[in-house]
């Protein structure tokens, strides 16, 4: 006997009962039991535990968790190793809200006058944070069902993941990977740090305004033989300016060249008031006034050398001017900044510089370089020597004795214009819109500043990288060549120190003596190089014990100098988050340390299979794969999923302030974990963005669950009530055409399912999956009721119990990595119930295999064909107002293909019995015409044949529409005099008349007559009673096996009904009585109008 299953179901009870007993039998771990098995490896991207998940993390989550679980059905056996992310600007920024503090300069005086002890305590909040809602994320976790080992999770603050993290950097290091270099690069002035690339990618905005400036550089009077030629090209007296645009005014006081464009035209324009402007010929139409005179023009290179005036002098204003050398090599800076002594204001010049990446897009043709402010700008301005002048510091403010010092940048710009305006130099301002970077963690525009830093050289690999991108699996397939392809054809080399507090401490050791530099690999190491006679405290614990090698701590640790045997000190970095979790294919198993043969095997590594949203393709999918190319030269990770957006279910983005999050605990305690994974696998293919509401994942419930259950509710029922037993059932051969149909759709199930999954798309299977349980539901069950209803347990009955049990038992399995819960609990009632040696779970079963005996394409196509003709036939009724319950005395069916009346003639039982027809007769085209009517689809014609379409509509007027249909429905196109008319090009509008309506679709129509007899109204009485007791049994909670006594009080119409089909209603409702009688005591009753007649019925179940 099986469990009873109520057709009253609440899912979220029925998951965490599933859930208690995968705890008890400890499942989970059963699964990772396969000794020799081949290994399948998730490789998990850490999050935060420092916030609580949201929706979006769930999304993570059971994509995580699906391609595992049926990997592990299939014979691999998974490591799925958690992992929690815990350093970086994620975690400081909140410990600086919670502090109330915004400035490095705040954090270094939390202990006040004390910075040891300040960042030792901001770092102890920091880890106190990180695990704040680990329970949480817990939870959650389990409650989805993501079997994840979190038990063994690694955490990147762990010393074992730095140590590796260290190894990693020295390999670097000895291969001459990583280098200290003085660029320009992303920066934070509010978190006061580097931003690689990547990060820079995460928080671009677009639409940004800034202020849009034409100013004007007054040419020097004194020039060199270079300006000869534009001079004498100028008619006129008085001073001639170069305008330059720039978006960027707090840049202009750093200004120490312009460029242009060698081959481009320039010209001089004579202003209304005698002054003269160079700017370029093809922009001068957008930025000079109308009007303006053009008096000479000449090529850009004729500009190259010409000396210019600074808008603002540095020296007088203070600053500090240095000015880029010869180049060298040490160090790997590629060329060295030497401090100028002041120039006086009357002699201080700068150059024009041809450069090929001006362009003429927009501006004048002529580009304001600042080489502390721009990466383009810094490498022309080493290549000529130009000066370096940085005005701002770190925080954004600008320094000097300007008259806009002391304020941040973004303040500066208006008074940086005021001042020009007022002294002439400011032709044009106005507002340019365009996109821009802010920092991805705390939402400040973000500078780019000259500063040192240290760079993983990513470049040097840049082939390996594409080749190995080439390697790699990846859903959808367009991100490997588009959006990650881009991102690694534009690689630059990663800027991966950060100069914060809370991270992996950069192993990089530097003499104070004679400035060499060493990167440690190991504690070992750092241990074997610290300095005896100078121990710290910290340095002695470290001897004895391991001991947090965060700062400030191993700040204390002091080596010895292998060149001069003289101290050496940390370089106070830490490393980028992102280097942590790109590290984790070798620091989650502190490779090479210990685990080393594991990894080495291919055990652990590579990853079969990741996934993370789509903006992790310029996060943690890159980190992975440089670091993986870099220590390995091979990628790390085989198949990837990028995950798109979850928007609300308007289609907008979630946001707090719009209050439009759903908090996936709402939709799981209202709906299941199972219904929540089920929609998120079905609405939408994995990289696509998709609605979410708990309405839409009802509406999934609606859709596969309760269709689902109640075929598996029905089963058991009558199952039960027959005694039947599967264990017993081996030599029942389904034989029935509708079995063995069903069985046919099983596998083909069996088979779609599986290549969808082998292809990482569990939405093409969850598809699959629903459309068969409708099939199964709406088709088999409801034409197989009878079979199961009948008292006879005869070999037809036993057939169909064995084809409903065998697709019940299979689906169990199908569905058990999208929705584990439900898998589960049918499993467990339909197999081990029964079967004691089964295996224990569903989830330690082997997946369906495809029985190709089993399959029968044609009957397949044959069935599929009869539910498209009463698709149609249905949609005619509803068109026409007639309930299907209502027999009608005829149907016209028009097939596509001829071949195809063939089919319908072996089915034209089940057709008069789906449509609820006496009779159903096949046409062909020149009778269809009857009931369409052709016509031109004018909206695709009229572009495609312009001033020729009135003809063309005329001509295929005049046409035979007999001919027409049949060609259109073969995909052929109309050949007219001089053109065609394509299929789809003409549109076939069913027609509805006195006595008949009809209905079409792709090539098939079909006429309904609707002309209804008095014995024919009669009998849609006797189903609509029949209905309408169905429905009561339903109200009083009757079970569908029950048998009734039915009692009726009414009208003459009524009492006739049942008197001519007394048969056929007791039939269908189970009713071992049906009389006109007064209602039975404790009877549910109910008063109903049929016909315009009151009629009382009652119903009262059989004891």
């Amino acid at each position: 006997m099986f469990q009873p299953v109520s057709s009253r179901v609440s899912f979220p009870h029925l998951e965490e009962e599933t859930l208690e007993f995968w705890r008890k039998a400890d499942i989970f771990r059963k699964t990772e039991a396969r000794e020799g098995a081949p290994p399948f490896v998730l490789y998990e991207g850490p999050p935060t535990a420092n916030g609580l998940p949201g929706i979006h993390h769930v999304l993570s989550r059971v994509y995580k968790d699906v391609i595992p679980r049926y990997k592990t059905m299939q014979g691999y056996r998974p490591f799925r190793k958690g992992g929690w992310d815990t350093h970086g600007l994620p975690v400081e920024l909140e410990v600086e809200k919670e502090l109330g503090i915004s400035t490095k300069r705040e954090i270094e005086n939390i202990v006040p006058g004390d910075i040891e002890a300040s960042i030792a305590e901001f770092n102890r909040r920091c880890r106190d944070s990180v695990f704040r809602y680990v329970k949480e994320w817990e939870r959650l976790t389990e409650r989805v069902g993501f079997w994840v080992d979190t038990e063994n999770a690694y955490i990147t603050y762990d010393n074992s993941y730095i140590e590796t993290g260290w190894w990693i950097l020295k390999q670097l290091w000895d291969k001459g990977l990583l280098y200290e270099g003085h660029k320009v690069t992303p920066h934070c002035p509010r978190c006061v740090t580097t931003l690689s690339s990547h990060e820079v990618s995460l928080g671009y905005k677009d639409d940004i305004p800034d202020p849009s400036v034409f100013v004007l550089f007054r040419i020097a009077s004194t020039q060199e033989a270079s300006w000869q030629i534009v001079r004498d090209s100028v008619p006129t007296e008085g001073d001639t300016y170069l305008m330059a645009w720039t978006t960027t005014p707090w840049t202009l006081p750093a200004n120490s060249a312009l460029a242009v464009s060698p081959d481009a035209e320039y010209i001089v324009a004579l202003l209304p008031d005698g002054r003269r402007i160079i700017l370029a010929a093809a922009l001068a139409g957008s930025v000079l006034e109308e009007g303006t005179q053009v008096i000479a023009t000449f090529p850009g290179s004729a500009l190259a050398g010409v000396r210019y005036e600074p808008l603002f002098d540095p020296f007088a204003n203070g600053v500090n001017v240095q000015q880029f050398q010869e180049a060298d090599q040490e160090g790997g800076v590629l060329g060295r900044l030497e401090d100028v002594a002041p120039v006086p204001s009357q002699t201080l010049t700068y150059a024009v510089v041809a450069a090929d990446f001006v362009t003429l897009e927009d501006g004048s043709g002529i580009v304001h370089s600042a080489p502390a402010f721009g990466d383009e700008d810094y490498v022309m301005g080493k290549a000529n020597g130009s000066y370096f002048i940085q005005h701002v510091d770190q925080l954004g403010i600008v320094q000097g004795k300007y008259s806009f010092a002391g304020k941040f940048v973004k303040d500066a710009d208006p008074l940086i214009m005021r001042d020009l305006e007022g002294r002439g130099l400011l032709y044009k301002q106005g507002i340019y819109k365009h996109t821009y970077p802010f920092c991805w963690r705390c939402d400040t525009p973000l500078l780019y500043y000259a500063k040192p830093s240290w760079y993983i050289q990513t470049t040097a690999v840049k082939d390996r990288l594409l080749s190995g991108n080439d390697e790699i699996n990846w859903y959808p397939e367009h991100i490997k060549k588009g959006r990650f392809g881009d991102w690694l054809r534009n690689n630059v080399d990663w800027a991966v120190s950060r100069e914060r507090y809370w991270g992996t401490p950069l192993p990089i050791w530097r003499c104070e003596e004679c400035g060499a530099q060493e990167c440690i690999g190991s504690v070992a190491e750092m241990k074997d190089r610290m300095t005896p006679n100078a121990y710290t405290q910290y340095q002695l614990r470290l001897l004895e014990r391991d001991e947090d090698l965060h700062r400030p701590y191993v700040d204390e640790v002091v080596l010895r100098c292998a060149e001069c045997r003289n101290e050496m000190r940390r370089v106070p970095d830490v490393l980028d988050c992102w280097f942590d979790s790109g590290a984790m294919p070798f620091a989650q198993w502190h490779y090479p340390f210990e685990n080393q043969d594991e990894v080495d095997s291919r055990l652990y590594f590579p990853a079969d299979y990741i996934c993370e949203a789509v903006d992790q393709t310029r996060g943690w999918f890159y980190s992975l794969h440089a670091l993986s190319t870099l220590i390995k030269g091979d990628p790390c990770y085989q198949n990837v999923i990028c995950l798109g957006l979850i928007l609300d279910g308007s289609g907008e983005k979630m946001s707090k302030s719009k209050g439009n999050v759903v908090e996936p605990w709402e939709v799981i305690d209202a709906l299941g974990a199972d219904a929540l994974r089920w929609y998120l696998f079905v609405s939408s293919p994995p990289g696509n963005s998709r609605r979410f509401s708990k309405d839409l994942v009802e509406d999934a419930v609606r859709r596969f669950f309760l269709p689902l259950w109640n075929v598996y509710s029905f089963f058991v029922t009558y199952a039960n009530l027959d005694g039947f037993d599967p264990t017993k059932a081996g030599d029942v051969k389904p034989s029935a055409e509708l079995d063995r149909w069903l069985l046919s759709e099983l596998n083909l199930l069996v088979r779609d399912a599986t290549q969808a999954m082998e292809s990482y798309n569990p939405t093409d299977a969850a598809r699959r999956l629903e459309e068969f349980v409708e099939l199964l539901s709406n088709w088999y069950v409801r034409r197989s009721r009878r079979r199961f209803w009948r008292s006879e347990n005869d070999q037809d009955k036993q057939s169909a119990y064995v084809t409903l049990h065998t697709c019940l038992v299979t689906l169990s399995g199908l569905i058990a990595p999208l929705t584990p819960f439900l898998a589960e609990s049918m499993y467990q009632n339909l197999v081990r119930s029964a079967d004691a040696d089964a295996p224990e779970s569903v989830h330690l079963t082997a997946w369906p295999e495809v029985k190709t005996d089993l399959v029968d394409e044609e009957l397949s196509r044959d069935v599929a064909l009869v539910r498209r003709v009463t698709s149609l036939g249905h949609a005619a009724r509803s068109k026409a107002g007639i309930k299907v319950r209502q027999p009608l005395q005829s149907i016209l069916v028009k097939p596509r293909f001829p071949s195809e009346a063939a089919a319908l003639g072996r089915f034209v039982p089940q057709l008069l019995e789906e449509l609820n027809v006496k009779e159903i007769q096949v046409i062909g085209a020149e009778e269809v015409t009857k009931f369409i009517t052709l016509r031109p689809e004018q909206a695709k014609l009229g572009p495609r044949l312009g001033g020729d379409m009135p003809v063309a509509v005329q001509a295929l007027a005049a046409m035979d529409p007999a001919l027409v249909y049949a060609a259109i429905s073969a995909g052929e196109a109309i050949e007219l005099e001089g053109f065609s008319i394509l299929p789809d090009e003409i549109r076939v509008e069913p027609t509805k008349g006195a006595s008949h309506t009809s209905a079409a679709e792709v090539g098939y129509v079909v006429a309904l007559s609707t002309d209804i007899s008095k014995e024919l109204a009669e009998e849609g009485i006797a189903r609509e009673l029949v209905h309408r007791v169905q429905n009561m049994r339903r109200t009083a909670g009757f079970d569908i096996s029950d048998r009734i006594v039915t009692r009726y009080t009414g009208g003459e119409v009524v009492r006739r009904v049942v008197a001519t089909f007394e048969d056929y209603i007791r039939q269908e409702t189970l009713s071992v009585e049906l009389s006109e009688n007064e209602p039975q005591e404790d009877a549910h009753i109910e008063e109903h109008k049929l016909e315009g007649e009151q009629v009382v019925l009652s119903v009262k179940r059989v004891e």
